[in-house]
């Protein structure tokens, strides 16, 4: 499975992922500023071959918390991520909504 999906609760996706032995990350939107597309606690899970449920940013910056979310996994280190309209990185992900967001992302065991 591949995409995002409003109607999936993305912590239970998670918890089935992990129960059928796939390493799993989950992203959670910590902190938000200003206008943001999603509030806090909104969460995005990862799986290693990249596939993914829920949103942290209704698909402006998913692209780029996957890709962090992939080192978490082969890691094990969590990661805090920071995207906002004054970033530069955030106009190149696309979160030009005027407002920040933090994430955290950390490898579910």
């Amino acid at each position: 499975m591949t995409g995002t999906s409003f109607d999936l609760d993305p912590l239970m996706t998670a918890e089935a992922w992990r129960k059928s032995g796939r390493d799993v990350a989950i992203a959670t939107v910590i902190e938000t500023w200003g206008s943001s597309p999603r509030p806090a606690g909104s969460h995005l899970v990862i799986d290693r071959d990249g596939n993914f449920e829920g949103s942290v940013s209704g698909g402006c910056v998913e692209g780029a918390v996957i890709a962090e979310a992939l080192d978490v996994i082969a890691d094990g280190k969590g990661k805090m991520l920071e995207f906002g309209v004054a970033d530069e990185t955030a106009w190149r992900v696309g979160l030009s909504c005027g407002g920040r967001i933090r994430v955290y992302v950390e490898r579910l065991s």
